[in-house]
Formats: structure tokens, C-alpha cells, sequence
């Protein structure tokens, strides 16, 4: 019997209902990044500063998907454009394919929608850092119907909902886009993943909880960067959907638009001597108490 129990007449219920959330894990005792918060707070400007030069330029078309290579320590953008255009993106560790990008996991250290300074972290068994976000252009927050930007709680849009609701077969959606990139990167359909939703604007409904869209308030000249914490394999899918301000499965067509990728190599020696390094998978042995 709990400590509360005893202490109290309360029921379970009460007792929970009067109790203030408790955040689930304690992110203070996380590993710090590899060359401290100075590091990264200096590579939001990496590129104005001429510490990071351009070397791949590519646009993702409207309605499609495409992967990229990034090597450790350089970095990426995605940049509207054309338009309000959202994209889902897949990341996954260049070496090992298995080792991919885990939403829940991100979501659970950081937040239901990521910014500057958030981490997008690997599935198990390797549970590390694949990539850091080092600058945010829109940094929208919250607004007053809870909703935010680049979320990962939702997963991507994808064939098998569609017909579901609708008994059409279509294949103009993320999942199928993101599976035919995958394809040509030696890859199939389960590697696949729940994604980061780039400049998508969602959240839960007050009263019913459930999960809603915004139309994306990314406008042209804006991006999402990050940092690939180690040798990466990155693909998205500009969504079909548009900004997302039509109900997937519902009336009208979206409009779309391309959207742009550009990488980033770094100063090698400016990283080595801030003490940045490639992360490390997981040091748990692995054996589960058997």
C-alpha cells in the first residue's frame, strides 16, 4: 500500500487527479552533447559565419520523396521554397540501416513537438543521438489551442488509412513516397519509420483529445537545420497534403509545393578543437536479466 494511501481516504482516482504531472524522465542525468551547449549554440550561425560551407544542393519535389547522405558533423537544411509545404522525414544510420530514427522515444526526452537544441534519437538496442536541431527559423512555441510545429506524434500518412476510410487505393501519400526512396537506397518498405513531421503545425483537441492540423506557418526562406551526430541516411517526403489544412481523406485538393535540402560541411578543426565527436550506441550489455 502507498505511503498516499495511507495517509489519506482518498480514492486512487482523487489521489491522481490532485497530484501534478511528473515529468517521466529525469533529463538533467541525460549524457550532455559533445562540445557542450557553446558549440551548438555558436552552429546556429556555423554557415553565416563561414565555419560551414555548402557542398550539396538538391529539391525534393512537390508530392515525392528524396534521400541524402550526410556525413558526421556536417550539417542539413530544409528549406521552403516555393510555398507552405510540409515534410515527413525518416533518418537512419548510414552504416547500419536497423538503427533508425524512434519517435516515441524522442518524444518521451523531449518534447510532442521539436525545436533548436532537441535531439532526434535512435531506436534500441543503440539509443543515441542521430542528429541535433541547431536552429529553428520558425520557433513558433505553443499557441493558445496547444498546437506546435515539427511534431512527432503523428505518423505519416499513408495507403493502408486511406482505403480504409475512403476504399481507394492511392499512392500519393508519405508512406508510399518515403517506401519508393527507400527502394532505391537498397531499403524496403518496413524500414520505414514514424517520422519527424517538418513544419507541420498539430496538436490535441481540449475537449476530445484528439490529434488536429493547422495550416504550417513556414513561409518562403525559412528551414529546419541540424547536425548528424553521426554518418546518416536521411529521406522525406513533401506531403501530399500540402501545409496540411485539409483533413487527410477529406474534400479538396492541396496545394503543394517542392521543397529544397542543402548540406553542410563543417571546419573539421574548428569541430575537433570544441570537442565535438560522432555519438556512441548504448554501452548496456544487453542482457535483459536472462
Amino acid at each position: 500500500m502507498s505511503n498516499l494511501k495511507q495517509e489519506s481516504t482518498l480514492s486512487r482516482k482523487e489521489i491522481t487527479r490532485q497530484t501534478k504531472p511528473i515529468l517521466c524522465y529525469n533529463i538533467d542525468s541525460i549524457p550532455p552533447k559533445k562540445g557542450g551547449d557553446e558549440l551548438y549554440s555558436a552552429l546556429k550561425t556555423a554557415v553565416k559565419d563561414s565555419i560551414a560551407t555548402l557542398v550539396t544542393k538538391l529539391e525534393i519535389p512537390a508530392k515525392d520523396a528524396k534521400s541524402w547522405k550526410v556525413p558526421a558533423g556536417h550539417l542539413w537544411r530544409i528549406v521552403c521554397t516555393h510555398g507552405p509545404q510540409v515534410a515527413d522525414m525518416n533518418c537512419w544510420s548510414l552504416s547500419n540501416p536497423k538503427e533508425r530514427f524512434y519517435s516515441s522515444k524522442t518524444r518521451q526526452i523531449h518534447a510532442t513537438h521539436l525545436t533548436t537544441g532537441d535531439r532526434l534519437w535512435s531506436n534500441m538496442p543503440y539509443l543515441r543521438p542521430l542528429a541535433t536541431i541547431t536552429e529553428d527559423i520558425i520557433a513558433y512555441g505553443f499557441d493558445d489551442d496547444g498546437a506546435g510545429v515539427h511534431d512527432v506524434i503523428g505518423s505519416r500518412c499513408d495507403p493502408y488509412t486511406h482505403h480504409l476510410m475512403t476504399g481507394d487505393d492511392y499512392n500519393c501519400c508519405c508512406h508510399s513516397n518515403l517506401t519508393r526512396a527507400a527502394k532505391l537506397d537498397g531499403l524496403d518498405e518496413m524500414d520505414v519509420h514514424d517520422v519527424l513531421n517538418v513544419f507541420m503545425c498539430t496538436g490535441f483537441t481540449r475537449d476530445t483529445n484528439q490529434y488536429f492540423t493547422k495550416p504550417s506557418p513556414v513561409e518562403v526562406g525559412d528551414y529546419i537545420e541540424f547536425i548528424a551526430e553521426t554518418d546518416l541516411l536521411v529521406s522525406a517526403s513533401t506531403c501530399p497534403q500540402g501545409d496540411v489544412s485539409l483533413a487527410c481523406g477529406g474534400d479538396g485538393e492541396p496545394v503543394t509545393y517542392p521543397l529544397g535540402v542543402e548540406i553542410y560541411k563543417i571546419d573539421e578543426a574548428w569541430l575537433k578543437e570544441r570537442g565535438w565527436m560522432p555519438s556512441e550506441i548504448s554501452g548496456y550489455a544487453g542482457k535483459h536479466g536472462l
